[in-house]
């Protein structure tokens, strides 16, 4: 019975780290990190370029691929542009709906 005890613990044991990988997201798609490549590049980043200033430029141009990001979504269609929500005026119906019936 202790054996039987000891082999579920140390089965317990080993299968806990395999678990903790499944709460992780996907992982990114070859399509999805050629896609942030192409916005990094078109924002400024040279990525076959030596340069001494290699953090800063990843991060200016990563700033910039984000602020152009939020924009775009900030102008989605149906977003508010002000960051307000416009509402009509309520309409009151000046007969019953059931009227005539």
């Amino acid at each position: 019975m202790k054996t039987l005890i000891a082999a579920a613990l140390a089965a317990t044991v080993l299968a806990a780290p395999a678990l903790s990988f499944a709460q992780e997201s996907q992982p990114l798609t070859r399509a999805q990190v050629r896609a942030e490549l192409v916005q990094l590049e078109q924002a400024g980043y040279r990525p076959g370029v030596s340069s001494p200033y290699y953090p800063a430029d990843m991060q200016a141009a990563q700033a910039k691929v984000a602020q152009q990001n939020a924009t775009a979504e900030a102008t989605a269609y149906g977003a508010s542009t002000n960051g307000s929500t416009q509402a009509g005026s309520r309409v009151t119906p000046s007969k019953s709906v059931y009227f005539g019936q």
